[in-house]
């Protein structure tokens, strides 16, 4: 970034950890250069762990160097550059976290100059120029700065305090349990669903259903809780007719999907290619510094007006995609709320192409990259136009609905015609049973009937679904609420816990910590990560929601709404409350550590920054072997030798969790007993699919 940056400036002039030439000298950092002091720094009576010592809350924080030769030496490059400077100006990140790394460099190396802020979205030559043509004052990223070492300031007190709190309270061996103001919350999410599914009871339901004219029909009573109930109708409308009673079609629209924040696109990749949410912020990140996509770090889906100029330009650029772009460029480009939004919009706009030559990508780069630019493409596309009919049919005074829709002008659809055709090959052959809503329906007339053949069948309810990441990503960003629509979703951003930038290495440090694994794309908690949170009592460390009151506050801090130092107090006073409360207990309840296992093939082992504060007290901590952690639950129960899926306890039978996809596997309890143990139904199954079962 730094030889873009000084490119575009004229300092051609190589020198040892900088740039030189045209009256300017570029430098450049390795991420963190300077951090939060250490708890030992201020009191070596810190050092040792003991319960006496808590809380450590410092009367002023200081900051430091990062014990590394290489850093320490770029640290005296840049503190020699700035002492001699005229003026200085910050090039870092344009976000937060940019902000706090930049201005914890200048603090350190004793800035007294003025200094101005470089803010752009994209490293393009020409926005490069433009942000130095309209440099802005240091003081106008104030509140920026002070959220951000707020931010840093309460997870060093939540995070050094509760993980010495919990480790000496509860661990075993010596074995650090690690706590963080988002990760234990963000752990207790996938904690929570799991013990739901654990928890889940499943209940028998009925559905009448009837095929007339290779079309299906539900009863428009719907489930039946009673079998009784829908077998008296199975027989009362056997050996009739059907007959037609109302046809009635309605149009509609449908918009393109918004363009992507970061969450969006780590939650799509997830889906399409299973990427691990760090690692599309990886594949992003690097578009980005290719000069191919705009800064990445965001968390708005709108783009302020400024930029709706310069719309042809970057369509023009987008060579591989002339079939796509060509009939926009043809006429004026549309400017619509659904896109440009200047209220929606702070420091950067959604994540879109620049418009830039496309040289060489690996094969996972290039599936983000076209994932942003037809997302891009797709929003200047006209709605797509539909037709949803629904043909209401009766059959001896019992009602019946079926319902279908039509496509009758693609509109934006044209942009993913490929991958959708693909994604219906793939459900087709995967699923006979296609959704009734995506069904066209033949011609019905009113008042036609003829014969039918109804089905009567006995279903399932199904738990909970375990997390994915993608799922995860979508309940941090709204504090646990999933929900689809997109303008609730915004409204609930604001409460959301961790950042579009930081959520990513906060799933990362979970698995580190071995607090949860991944089976599938499938998320759970291990036996470490379950009890950890079980042996918190205090709400605030582990509800999603409150800790979205925090992230609110945070937020409010940036917009210069909330005042820092209440916010930090807020925080001293929870994390004294948290200490007394877990010193006044006298159970004897204990956790074991597993080691971590290796992450799957493919996937980053190394988590980010978000471990940092709890990761330095670990080097005071030996590790030990571990005894063998005790599981939350019974061992997995047996297996459905049909399709493999789980067997769960009904009410009136053991049946396969698979239900749901046609496997109607079942061992009824008046025939086998209901209580049998995991071992016994075991075997049991077995016999039971030998003998035809």
């Amino acid at each position: 970034m730094a030889r873009e940056i000084a490119d575009v400036l004229g300092a051609k002039t190589r020198k040892d950890g900088y740039l030189e030439g045209n009256g300017y000298q570029v430098s450049w950092t390795f991420g963190h250069l300077c951090t939060l002091k250490e708890p030992h720094d201020y009191t070596p009576d810190w050092k040792t762990w003991r319960l006496h010592s808590l809380p450590m809350i410092p009367p002023r924080f200081g900051i430091k160097l990062l014990s590394n030769e290489a850093y320490e030496k770029q640290f005296r490059i840049l503190e020699k550059l700035i002492q001699g400077a005229e003026t200085v100006i910050n090039c870092g990140d344009a976000g937060q976290e940019g902000e706090l790394i930049q201005r914890w460099v200048l603090q350190k190396a004793g800035c007294r100059c003025p200094v101005y802020r470089l803010w752009i979205s994209s490293l393009t030559e020409d926005s490069i120029r433009e942000g130095f043509r309209n440099l802005k004052e240091a003081v106008e990223f104030k509140s920026l700065y002070e959220a951000g070492l707020s931010r840093a300031i309460g997870d060093w007190l939540l995070g050094m305090n509760a993980t010495r709190l919990y480790t000496l309270r509860y661990g075993q061996n010596r074995q650090v349990l690690s706590i963080g103001r988002v990760q234990t919350p963000t752990l207790a999410l996938i904690v929570n669903r799991q013990r739901e599914i654990e928890q889940f009871k499943p209940e028998p339901y009925w559905e009448l259903k009837t095929v007339y004219r290779q079309t299906t029909f539900s009863a428009a009573q719907g489930k039946f809780s009673k079998k009784e109930e829908g077998e008296a109708l199975l027989q009362q409308v056997t050996g009739k007719e059907f007959t037609v009673t109302g046809i009635t079609t309605k149009k509609g629209r449908e918009a393109p999907p918004r363009l992507f924040d970061l969450t969006s696109l780590q939650v799509e990749c997830n889906k399409k290619f299973a990427f691990s949410a760090e690692d599309t912020l990886k594949y992003i990140q690097s578009l980005y510094e290719k000069k191919l996509t705009t800064y990445p770090r965001v968390d708005t889906t709108f783009l302020s007006d400024d930029i709706y100029p310069k719309i042809p330009q970057t369509l023009k650029g987008l060579t591989a995609y002339a079939p796509l772009t060509a009939p926009l460029l043809a006429g004026k480009i549309p400017k619509s709320r659904k896109v440009f939004d200047n209220g929606k919009v702070t420091d950067h706009h959604a994540i879109i192409p620049t418009g830039m030559p496309v040289r060489t990508l690996s094969d996972s780069e290039q599936k983000v990259y076209d994932l942003v630019a037809r997302r891009f493409i797709a929003v200047f596309y006209p709605d797509c136009e539909i037709s949803t009919t629904t043909v209401l049919g009766e059959v001896e005074d019992v009602g019946f609905k079926a319902t279908g829709r039509q496509i009758l002008k693609p509109g934006w659809r044209v942009v993913f015609e490929k991958e959708a055709k693909e994604a219906k090959e793939a459900k087709d052959s995967a699923d006979k049973g296609q959704a009734e809503e995506t069904v066209i329906l033949p011609e019905f007339v009113k008042g036609e009937h003829g014969p039918h053949q109804p089905d009567f069948a006995e279903k399932w309810t199904t738990p909970p679904k375990p997390y994915t990441e993608a799922t995860l990503l979508r309940a941090m960003e709204t504090a646990g609420k999933l929900v689809d629509d997109d303008e609730l979703r915004d409204a609930l951003k604001e409460n959301g816990i961790g950042r579009p930038s930081t959520r990513a290495a906060i799933i990362e440090t979970l698995f580190k910590r071995n607090y949860i694994r991944k089976e599938k794309k499938n998320l759970y908690a291990t036996p470490t990560g379950v009890d950890l949170i079980g042996v918190i009592r205090d709400e605030l460390l582990k509800s999603a929601e409150l800790t979205g009151q925090w992230e609110k506050k945070l937020r409010q801090i940036e917009k210069g709404a909330y005042e820092a130092g209440v916010f930090l107090d807020e925080l001293k006073q929870l994390v004294g409350r948290i200490v007394q409360e877990v010193c006044s207990d006298t159970s004897t309840r204990s956790i074991v550590i597993e080691e971590a296992p290796a992450r799957p093939s493919g996937e980053r082992k190394k988590a980010d920054a978000a471990g940092n504060t709890e990761k330095k007290t670990e080097k005071t901590v030996r590790k030990s072997s571990a005894r063998p952690a005790k599981s939350l639950s019974t061992p997995a129960p047996p297996v459905c030798p049909r399709c493999g899926g789980i067997l769960l306890r009904g009410h009136t039978a053991y049946g396969c969790a698979g239900y749901k996809s046609g496997c109607t596997f079942r061992l009824p309890y008046e025939t086998y007993g209901k209580n049998l143990t995991d071992g016994e139904l075991s075997r049991l199954v077995k016999k039971a699919s030998h003998d035809g079962a």
